[in-house]
Protein backbone atom coordinates (compact mmCIF):
# COMPACT_ATOMS: atom_id res chain seq x y z
CA UNK A 1 0.00 0.00 0.00
CA UNK A 2 1.23 3.48 -0.84
CA UNK A 3 2.75 5.46 2.06
CA UNK A 4 0.59 8.39 0.92
CA UNK A 5 -2.57 6.43 1.78
CA UNK A 6 -1.19 5.59 5.22
CA UNK A 7 -0.25 9.24 5.78
CA UNK A 8 -3.77 10.38 4.83
CA UNK A 9 -5.33 7.85 7.22
CA UNK A 10 -3.01 8.96 10.02
CA UNK A 11 -3.75 12.59 9.26
CA UNK A 12 -7.47 11.92 9.62
CA UNK A 13 -6.78 10.09 12.88
CA UNK A 14 -4.75 13.03 14.24
CA UNK A 15 -7.46 15.49 13.25
CA UNK A 16 -9.99 13.39 15.18
CA UNK A 17 -7.74 13.48 18.26
CA UNK A 18 -7.48 17.24 17.87
CA UNK A 19 -11.27 17.59 17.76
CA UNK A 20 -11.63 15.48 20.92
CA UNK A 21 -9.02 17.69 22.61
CA UNK A 22 -10.82 20.84 21.50
CA UNK A 23 -14.24 19.80 22.80
CA UNK A 24 -12.95 18.41 26.11
CA UNK A 25 -10.77 21.43 26.94
CA UNK A 26 -12.99 24.29 25.77
CA UNK A 27 -14.92 24.28 29.06
CA UNK A 28 -11.71 25.10 30.86
CA UNK A 29 -8.01 24.36 30.77
CA UNK A 30 -7.16 25.29 34.34
CA UNK A 31 -4.79 23.30 36.54
CA UNK A 32 -7.61 21.44 38.26
CA UNK A 33 -8.81 20.06 34.93
CA UNK A 34 -5.26 19.28 33.82
CA UNK A 35 -4.30 17.45 37.03
CA UNK A 36 -7.51 15.65 38.02
CA UNK A 37 -10.07 16.11 35.24
CA UNK A 38 -12.27 18.01 37.70
CA UNK A 39 -12.89 14.68 39.53
CA UNK A 40 -15.71 14.03 37.08
CA UNK A 41 -14.52 11.28 34.70
CA UNK A 42 -17.03 8.47 33.99
CA UNK A 43 -15.58 5.22 35.34
CA UNK A 44 -16.38 3.16 32.23
CA UNK A 45 -14.61 5.67 29.96
CA UNK A 46 -11.55 5.57 32.22
CA UNK A 47 -11.67 1.74 32.33
CA UNK A 48 -11.65 1.35 28.55
CA UNK A 49 -8.97 3.99 28.11
CA UNK A 50 -6.78 2.39 30.77
CA UNK A 51 -6.52 -0.82 28.72
CA UNK A 52 -4.80 1.00 25.87
CA UNK A 53 -2.73 3.22 28.16
CA UNK A 54 -1.40 0.24 30.12
CA UNK A 55 -0.83 -2.04 27.13
CA UNK A 56 0.99 0.55 24.98
CA UNK A 57 2.43 -0.01 21.52
CA UNK A 58 4.99 -2.35 23.05
CA UNK A 59 2.36 -4.97 23.84
CA UNK A 60 0.98 -4.80 20.31
CA UNK A 61 4.41 -5.43 18.82
CA UNK A 62 6.23 -7.48 21.48
CA UNK A 63 3.61 -9.83 22.96
CA UNK A 64 2.77 -11.64 19.67
CA UNK A 65 6.50 -12.00 18.96
CA UNK A 66 7.21 -13.38 22.44
CA UNK A 67 5.43 -16.62 21.48
CA UNK A 68 8.46 -17.75 19.49
CA UNK A 69 10.69 -17.64 22.59
CA UNK A 70 8.42 -18.37 25.56
CA UNK A 71 5.21 -19.85 24.07
CA UNK A 72 2.13 -18.71 26.04
CA UNK A 73 4.00 -18.59 29.38
CA UNK A 74 3.51 -14.80 29.49
CA UNK A 75 -0.06 -15.57 30.59
CA UNK A 76 1.33 -16.69 33.97
CA UNK A 77 2.30 -13.07 34.52
CA UNK A 78 -1.04 -11.82 33.18
CA UNK A 79 -2.90 -13.96 35.74
CA UNK A 80 -0.75 -12.36 38.41
CA UNK A 81 -1.71 -8.92 37.05
CA UNK A 82 -5.34 -9.40 38.07
CA UNK A 83 -4.49 -10.26 41.67
CA UNK A 84 -2.20 -7.23 41.70
CA UNK A 85 -5.19 -5.05 40.83
CA UNK A 86 -7.14 -6.60 43.69
CA UNK A 87 -4.32 -5.59 46.07
CA UNK A 88 -4.26 -2.04 44.70
CA UNK A 89 -8.03 -1.70 45.06
CA UNK A 90 -8.04 -3.12 48.57
CA UNK A 91 -4.96 -1.43 50.01
CA UNK A 92 -3.74 1.64 48.11
CA UNK A 93 -6.77 3.20 46.42
CA UNK A 94 -8.77 3.82 49.64
CA UNK A 95 -5.85 5.74 51.15
CA UNK A 96 -5.40 7.92 48.09
CA UNK A 97 -9.07 8.88 48.11
CA UNK A 98 -9.16 9.38 51.86
CA UNK A 99 -6.22 11.81 51.69
CA UNK A 100 -7.68 13.53 48.60
CA UNK A 101 -4.32 13.42 46.82
CA UNK A 102 -3.43 15.03 43.49
CA UNK A 103 -0.10 13.22 43.43
CA UNK A 104 0.07 9.85 45.16
CA UNK A 105 3.58 10.62 46.42
CA UNK A 106 1.94 13.10 48.76
CA UNK A 107 1.31 10.03 50.92
CA UNK A 108 5.06 9.64 51.45
CA UNK A 109 5.25 13.27 52.55
CA UNK A 110 2.44 12.83 55.07
CA UNK A 111 3.91 9.55 56.34
CA UNK A 112 7.65 10.27 56.44
CA UNK A 113 8.24 13.91 55.54
CA UNK A 114 9.30 16.06 52.55
CA UNK A 115 12.51 14.15 51.75
CA UNK A 116 10.62 10.89 51.24
CA UNK A 117 8.00 12.77 49.21
CA UNK A 118 10.58 14.17 46.80
CA UNK A 119 12.57 10.92 46.65
CA UNK A 120 9.48 8.94 45.62
CA UNK A 121 8.53 11.54 43.01
CA UNK A 122 12.04 11.65 41.54
CA UNK A 123 12.17 7.87 41.16
CA UNK A 124 8.78 7.98 39.44
CA UNK A 125 9.95 10.76 37.09
CA UNK A 126 13.06 8.75 36.18
CA UNK A 127 11.14 5.49 35.68
CA UNK A 128 8.28 7.02 33.72
CA UNK A 129 10.46 9.16 31.45
CA UNK A 130 12.61 6.18 30.48
CA UNK A 131 9.71 3.71 30.24
CA UNK A 132 7.46 5.98 28.18
CA UNK A 133 10.35 6.77 25.84
CA UNK A 134 10.90 3.04 25.27
CA UNK A 135 7.22 2.69 24.39
CA UNK A 136 7.43 5.64 22.01
CA UNK A 137 10.54 4.17 20.41
CA UNK A 138 8.52 1.12 19.30
CA UNK A 139 5.87 3.14 17.49
CA UNK A 140 8.44 5.52 16.02
CA UNK A 141 10.29 2.55 14.49
CA UNK A 142 7.13 1.25 12.84
CA UNK A 143 6.00 4.65 11.59
CA UNK A 144 9.45 5.27 10.18
CA UNK A 145 9.60 1.92 8.35
CA UNK A 146 6.04 2.06 7.02
CA UNK A 147 5.64 5.73 6.17
CA UNK A 148 8.65 8.01 6.35
CA UNK A 149 11.64 5.86 5.36
CA UNK A 150 10.47 5.43 1.71
CA UNK A 151 10.58 9.23 1.45
CA UNK A 152 14.11 9.37 2.88
CA UNK A 153 12.91 11.27 5.96
CA UNK A 154 15.33 10.89 8.92
CA UNK A 155 14.26 8.91 11.97
CA UNK A 156 14.67 11.99 14.18
CA UNK A 157 12.00 13.79 12.12
CA UNK A 158 9.62 10.88 12.64
CA UNK A 159 10.04 11.21 16.41
CA UNK A 160 9.64 14.98 16.25
CA UNK A 161 6.36 14.80 14.31
CA UNK A 162 4.98 12.09 16.61
CA UNK A 163 5.75 14.10 19.75
CA UNK A 164 4.42 17.27 18.18
CA UNK A 165 1.01 15.67 17.63
CA UNK A 166 0.91 14.33 21.20
CA UNK A 167 1.94 17.68 22.64
CA UNK A 168 -0.67 19.62 20.67
CA UNK A 169 -3.63 17.59 21.90
CA UNK A 170 -2.49 17.31 25.55
CA UNK A 171 -0.92 20.61 26.59
CA UNK A 172 -4.25 22.34 27.33
CA UNK A 173 -6.65 19.75 28.66
CA UNK A 174 -4.32 17.30 30.43
CA UNK A 175 -6.14 14.44 32.15
CA UNK A 176 -9.55 15.85 31.23
CA UNK A 177 -8.66 15.41 27.54
CA UNK A 178 -6.57 12.25 27.89
CA UNK A 179 -9.39 10.26 29.53
CA UNK A 180 -11.45 10.67 26.35
CA UNK A 181 -8.66 10.39 23.77
CA UNK A 182 -7.48 7.18 25.45
CA UNK A 183 -11.02 5.80 25.35
CA UNK A 184 -11.14 6.36 21.59
CA UNK A 185 -7.60 5.06 21.05
CA UNK A 186 -8.22 1.84 22.99
CA UNK A 187 -11.25 1.09 20.82
CA UNK A 188 -9.08 1.69 17.74
CA UNK A 189 -6.33 -0.57 19.13
CA UNK A 190 -8.66 -3.50 19.92
CA UNK A 191 -10.43 -3.26 16.56
CA UNK A 192 -7.05 -3.26 14.79
CA UNK A 193 -5.86 -6.41 16.59
CA UNK A 194 -9.17 -8.20 15.97
CA UNK A 195 -9.04 -7.33 12.26
CA UNK A 196 -5.44 -8.57 12.02
CA UNK A 197 -6.47 -11.84 13.69
CA UNK A 198 -9.40 -12.26 11.29
CA UNK A 199 -7.22 -11.56 8.25
CA UNK A 200 -4.63 -14.09 9.43
CA UNK A 201 -7.38 -16.72 9.72
CA UNK A 202 -8.54 -15.82 6.21
CA UNK A 203 -5.05 -16.15 4.73
CA UNK A 204 -4.64 -19.57 6.40
CA UNK A 205 -8.07 -20.69 5.09
CA UNK A 206 -9.38 -21.35 8.61
CA UNK A 207 -12.36 -20.35 10.72
CA UNK A 208 -12.26 -19.20 14.34
CA UNK A 209 -12.85 -22.68 15.80
CA UNK A 210 -10.29 -24.44 13.62
CA UNK A 211 -7.76 -21.66 14.35
CA UNK A 212 -8.25 -22.09 18.10
CA UNK A 213 -7.83 -25.86 17.71
CA UNK A 214 -4.67 -25.41 15.66
CA UNK A 215 -3.15 -23.15 18.31
CA UNK A 216 -4.19 -25.44 21.18
CA UNK A 217 -2.57 -28.48 19.53
CA UNK A 218 0.65 -26.64 18.66
CA UNK A 219 3.85 -26.52 20.71
CA UNK A 220 3.28 -22.79 21.30
CA UNK A 221 0.23 -23.26 23.56
CA UNK A 222 2.21 -24.15 26.69
CA UNK A 223 1.30 -21.76 29.49
CA UNK A 224 2.55 -23.17 32.79
CA UNK A 225 6.20 -23.94 33.60
CA UNK A 226 6.88 -25.75 36.87
CA UNK A 227 9.81 -28.03 36.10
CA UNK A 228 12.83 -25.69 35.89
CA UNK A 229 13.38 -23.26 38.78
CA UNK A 230 16.28 -21.63 36.92
CA UNK A 231 13.96 -20.72 34.05
CA UNK A 232 13.02 -17.01 34.11
CA UNK A 233 9.51 -18.04 33.03
CA UNK A 234 8.90 -20.42 35.98
CA UNK A 235 5.29 -20.11 37.17
CA UNK A 236 6.05 -18.77 40.65
CA UNK A 237 8.47 -16.19 39.27
CA UNK A 238 6.06 -14.96 36.61
CA UNK A 239 2.90 -15.08 38.73
CA UNK A 240 4.26 -13.18 41.73
CA UNK A 241 6.21 -10.83 39.48
CA UNK A 242 2.89 -10.05 37.74
CA UNK A 243 1.30 -9.16 41.08
CA UNK A 244 4.13 -6.86 42.10
CA UNK A 245 4.53 -5.32 38.65
CA UNK A 246 0.88 -4.16 38.83
CA UNK A 247 1.31 -2.92 42.39
CA UNK A 248 4.21 -0.69 41.35
CA UNK A 249 3.28 0.13 37.74
CA UNK A 250 -0.33 0.89 38.68
CA UNK A 251 -0.73 1.41 42.40
CA UNK A 252 2.55 3.32 42.88
CA UNK A 253 2.55 5.03 39.50
CA UNK A 254 1.26 8.60 39.28
CA UNK A 255 0.52 8.18 35.58
CA UNK A 256 -1.99 5.38 36.04
CA UNK A 257 -3.43 6.47 39.38
CA UNK A 258 -3.97 10.03 38.19
CA UNK A 259 -6.64 8.73 35.82
CA UNK A 260 -8.20 6.53 38.49
CA UNK A 261 -8.31 9.48 40.88
CA UNK A 262 -10.18 11.52 38.26
CA UNK A 263 -13.26 9.30 38.75
CA UNK A 264 -16.18 10.80 40.64
CA UNK A 265 -15.65 8.78 43.83
CA UNK A 266 -13.86 5.79 45.32
CA UNK A 267 -16.66 3.35 44.45
CA UNK A 268 -16.51 4.21 40.73
CA UNK A 269 -12.71 4.16 40.72
CA UNK A 270 -12.71 0.69 42.29
CA UNK A 271 -15.20 -0.57 39.72
CA UNK A 272 -13.10 0.90 36.91
CA UNK A 273 -9.89 -0.76 38.12
CA UNK A 274 -11.37 -4.24 38.62
CA UNK A 275 -13.02 -4.21 35.20
CA UNK A 276 -9.97 -3.20 33.23
CA UNK A 277 -7.77 -5.46 35.37
CA UNK A 278 -9.86 -8.47 34.35
CA UNK A 279 -9.93 -7.34 30.70
CA UNK A 280 -6.18 -7.88 30.38
CA UNK A 281 -6.67 -11.66 30.42
CA UNK A 282 -8.69 -12.01 27.17
CA UNK A 283 -6.84 -9.12 25.49
CA UNK A 284 -3.40 -10.67 26.05
CA UNK A 285 -4.72 -14.09 25.01
CA UNK A 286 -5.76 -12.46 21.74
CA UNK A 287 -2.27 -10.99 21.24
CA UNK A 288 -0.59 -14.34 21.93
CA UNK A 289 -3.05 -16.22 19.70
CA UNK A 290 -2.25 -13.82 16.85
CA UNK A 291 1.47 -14.41 17.37
CA UNK A 292 1.03 -18.21 17.39
CA UNK A 293 -1.01 -18.15 14.17
CA UNK A 294 1.63 -16.05 12.41
CA UNK A 295 4.39 -18.45 13.47
CA UNK A 296 2.37 -21.46 12.33
CA UNK A 297 1.67 -19.76 9.00
CA UNK A 298 5.39 -19.07 8.54
CA UNK A 299 6.24 -22.69 9.35
CA UNK A 300 3.67 -24.06 6.91
CA UNK A 301 4.89 -21.83 4.09
CA UNK A 302 8.66 -21.92 4.71
CA UNK A 303 8.88 -18.20 5.46
CA UNK A 304 12.12 -16.93 6.99
CA UNK A 305 11.23 -14.69 9.92
CA UNK A 306 13.17 -11.70 11.30
CA UNK A 307 15.73 -12.50 13.98
CA UNK A 308 14.16 -10.20 16.59
CA UNK A 309 10.79 -11.08 18.08
CA UNK A 310 9.57 -7.47 17.97
CA UNK A 311 9.92 -7.46 14.18
CA UNK A 312 7.62 -10.45 13.52
CA UNK A 313 4.26 -8.66 13.58
CA UNK A 314 5.43 -5.69 11.44
CA UNK A 315 6.96 -8.22 9.00
CA UNK A 316 3.56 -9.85 8.41
CA UNK A 317 1.59 -6.59 8.49
CA UNK A 318 3.51 -5.49 5.38
CA UNK A 319 2.64 -8.73 3.56
CA UNK A 320 -1.07 -9.07 4.23
CA UNK A 321 -3.88 -6.90 2.86
CA UNK A 322 -3.73 -3.12 2.77
CA UNK A 323 -6.46 -3.04 5.41
CA UNK A 324 -4.25 -5.02 7.79
CA UNK A 325 -1.36 -2.64 7.22
CA UNK A 326 -3.53 0.37 8.03
CA UNK A 327 -5.03 -1.39 11.05
CA UNK A 328 -1.57 -2.28 12.31
CA UNK A 329 -0.27 1.27 12.01
CA UNK A 330 -3.39 2.77 13.61
CA UNK A 331 -3.29 0.13 16.36
CA UNK A 332 0.26 0.79 17.49
CA UNK A 333 -0.14 4.56 17.10
CA UNK A 334 -3.27 4.41 19.26
CA UNK A 335 -1.55 2.29 21.89
CA UNK A 336 1.63 4.35 21.95
CA UNK A 337 -0.20 7.68 22.02
CA UNK A 338 -2.50 6.54 24.85
CA UNK A 339 0.51 5.68 27.04
CA UNK A 340 2.80 8.57 26.11
CA UNK A 341 0.16 11.30 26.39
CA UNK A 342 -0.74 10.32 29.95
CA UNK A 343 2.95 9.94 30.81
CA UNK A 344 3.52 13.56 29.79
CA UNK A 345 0.59 14.73 31.90
CA UNK A 346 1.65 12.75 34.97
CA UNK A 347 5.29 13.84 34.73
CA UNK A 348 4.17 17.47 34.50
CA UNK A 349 1.87 16.97 37.49
CA UNK A 350 4.51 15.26 39.62
CA UNK A 351 7.21 17.85 38.95
CA UNK A 352 4.86 20.72 39.72
CA UNK A 353 3.09 19.25 42.75
CA UNK A 354 5.80 17.07 44.31
CA UNK A 355 9.07 18.82 43.47
CA UNK A 356 8.33 22.50 42.78
CA UNK A 357 5.39 22.80 45.21
CA UNK A 358 3.50 25.40 43.17
CA UNK A 359 0.22 25.25 45.10
CA UNK A 360 0.61 28.78 46.42
CA UNK A 361 1.25 30.43 43.04
CA UNK A 362 -1.57 32.26 41.25
CA UNK A 363 -3.50 30.43 38.56
CA UNK A 364 -1.94 32.25 35.57
CA UNK A 365 1.59 31.66 36.80
CA UNK A 366 0.89 27.98 37.42
CA UNK A 367 -0.57 27.65 33.93
CA UNK A 368 2.54 29.16 32.33
CA UNK A 369 4.79 26.91 34.41
CA UNK A 370 2.71 23.88 33.53
CA UNK A 371 2.95 24.50 29.79
CA UNK A 372 6.71 25.10 29.99
CA UNK A 373 7.27 21.89 31.97
CA UNK A 374 5.01 19.93 29.60
CA UNK A 375 7.09 21.16 26.66
CA UNK A 376 10.36 20.36 28.47
CA UNK A 377 9.33 16.75 29.05
CA UNK A 378 8.29 16.46 25.40
CA UNK A 379 11.80 17.55 24.39
CA UNK A 380 13.31 15.09 26.89
CA UNK A 381 11.30 12.25 25.32
CA UNK A 382 12.76 13.19 21.93
CA UNK A 383 16.34 12.69 23.09
CA UNK A 384 15.58 9.55 25.10
CA UNK A 385 14.03 7.88 22.06
CA UNK A 386 17.21 8.65 20.11
CA UNK A 387 19.17 6.91 22.86
CA UNK A 388 16.92 3.84 22.59
CA UNK A 389 17.47 3.91 18.84
CA UNK A 390 21.23 3.74 19.41
CA UNK A 391 20.80 0.98 22.01
CA UNK A 392 18.49 -1.09 19.77
CA UNK A 393 17.25 -3.58 22.40
CA UNK A 394 16.00 -6.91 21.01
CA UNK A 395 12.84 -7.03 23.14
CA UNK A 396 11.19 -3.77 24.10
CA UNK A 397 8.77 -5.31 26.60
CA UNK A 398 11.62 -7.11 28.37
CA UNK A 399 13.49 -3.79 28.53
CA UNK A 400 10.47 -2.10 30.10
CA UNK A 401 10.08 -4.70 32.85
CA UNK A 402 13.81 -4.61 33.57
CA UNK A 403 13.61 -0.83 33.97
CA UNK A 404 10.62 -1.30 36.27
CA UNK A 405 12.54 -3.78 38.42
CA UNK A 406 15.29 -1.27 39.15
CA UNK A 407 13.45 2.05 39.28
CA UNK A 408 10.18 1.08 40.98
CA UNK A 409 11.78 -1.14 43.63
CA UNK A 410 12.54 1.78 45.98
CA UNK A 411 8.92 2.97 45.62
CA UNK A 412 7.70 -0.51 46.54
CA UNK A 413 9.91 -0.53 49.63
CA UNK A 414 8.91 2.99 50.73
CA UNK A 415 5.17 2.44 50.43
CA UNK A 416 5.32 -1.03 52.02
CA UNK A 417 7.28 0.32 54.99
CA UNK A 418 4.82 3.17 55.34
CA UNK A 419 1.73 0.97 55.23
CA UNK A 420 2.85 -1.92 57.39
CA UNK A 421 5.04 -0.41 60.10
CA UNK A 422 4.56 2.36 62.65
CA UNK A 423 8.15 3.65 62.50
CA UNK A 424 9.44 6.94 61.22
CA UNK A 425 12.69 7.10 59.23
CA UNK A 426 15.67 9.45 59.49
CA UNK A 427 15.11 11.78 56.55
CA UNK A 428 18.70 12.13 55.38
CA UNK A 429 19.03 8.35 54.96
CA UNK A 430 16.09 7.92 52.60
CA UNK A 431 17.68 9.09 49.29
CA UNK A 432 20.83 7.04 49.94
CA UNK A 433 18.78 3.89 50.66
CA UNK A 434 16.66 4.42 47.54
CA UNK A 435 19.78 4.70 45.36
CA UNK A 436 21.73 1.90 47.04
CA UNK A 437 18.96 -0.71 46.73
CA UNK A 438 18.92 -0.92 42.89
CA UNK A 439 22.72 -0.94 42.80
CA UNK A 440 22.87 -3.77 45.35
CA UNK A 441 20.17 -5.66 43.43
CA UNK A 442 22.24 -5.44 40.27
CA UNK A 443 25.33 -6.70 42.11
CA UNK A 444 23.45 -9.65 43.63
CA UNK A 445 21.93 -10.57 40.27
CA UNK A 446 25.36 -10.46 38.59
CA UNK A 447 27.08 -12.57 41.26
CA UNK A 448 24.36 -15.21 41.41
CA UNK A 449 24.33 -15.55 37.65
CA UNK A 450 28.11 -15.93 37.59
CA UNK A 451 28.52 -18.38 40.48
CA UNK A 452 25.27 -20.38 40.52
CA UNK A 453 23.74 -19.96 37.08
CA UNK A 454 20.56 -18.57 38.64
CA UNK A 455 19.21 -15.60 36.67
CA UNK A 456 16.70 -13.25 38.19
CA UNK A 457 13.64 -12.58 36.07
CA UNK A 458 11.15 -9.84 36.81
CA UNK A 459 11.18 -10.96 40.47
CA UNK A 460 14.22 -8.69 40.73
CA UNK A 461 11.60 -6.04 41.56
CA UNK A 462 10.72 -7.89 44.77
CA UNK A 463 14.39 -8.16 45.79
CA UNK A 464 14.86 -4.45 45.14
CA UNK A 465 11.80 -3.56 47.22
CA UNK A 466 12.89 -5.88 50.04
CA UNK A 467 16.35 -4.29 50.17
CA UNK A 468 14.76 -0.82 50.36
CA UNK A 469 12.46 -2.00 53.15
CA UNK A 470 15.42 -3.46 55.08
CA UNK A 471 17.40 -0.24 54.66
CA UNK A 472 14.49 1.83 55.96
CA UNK A 473 14.18 -0.55 58.91
CA UNK A 474 17.81 0.14 59.83
CA UNK A 475 17.19 3.89 59.59
CA UNK A 476 13.91 3.75 61.52
CA UNK A 477 13.01 4.97 65.00
CA UNK A 478 9.89 4.86 67.16
CA UNK A 479 7.51 7.79 67.04
CA UNK A 480 4.29 8.85 68.71
CA UNK A 481 2.98 10.21 65.41
CA UNK A 482 -0.07 8.42 64.08
CA UNK A 483 0.63 6.13 61.16
CA UNK A 484 -1.38 6.73 58.00
CA UNK A 485 -2.85 3.33 57.22
CA UNK A 486 -5.61 2.01 54.90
Amino acid sequence: MSPIVVVLVLLGYFILLGLISFFTSRQGSDNNSFFSGGKNSPWYVVAVGMIGATLSGISVVSVPGMVRSVDFSYMQMVFGFFFGYVVVVGVLLPVYYRLNLISIYGYLGKRFGPTAHRTGALFFILAKAVGASARLYVVAIVLHEFVFKPWQIPFAVTIFLTLLVIYLYTYRGGIKTIVWTDFFQTIALLLAVILMFIDTIRVMDLNVFSAVGLIANSSYSKIFIFDDWHNRAHFLKHFFSGIFVVIVMTGLDQDIMQKNLSCRNFKESRRNMLWYGFAFIPVNLLFLALGALLLLYASQNGIDLPTTNDAILPFFAMRFSGLVMICFVIGIVAAAFSSVDSALASLTTSLMVDILKVEDADEKKKRRQRMAIHLAFTVLFFFLVLIFRAWNSKSAIDTIYTIVSYTYGPLLGLFTFGFFTSFSVRQKWIPAIAVASPLLSFAIDTMLKKHTGYAFGYELLMLNGALTFFGLWIAAYKTKKRKILP
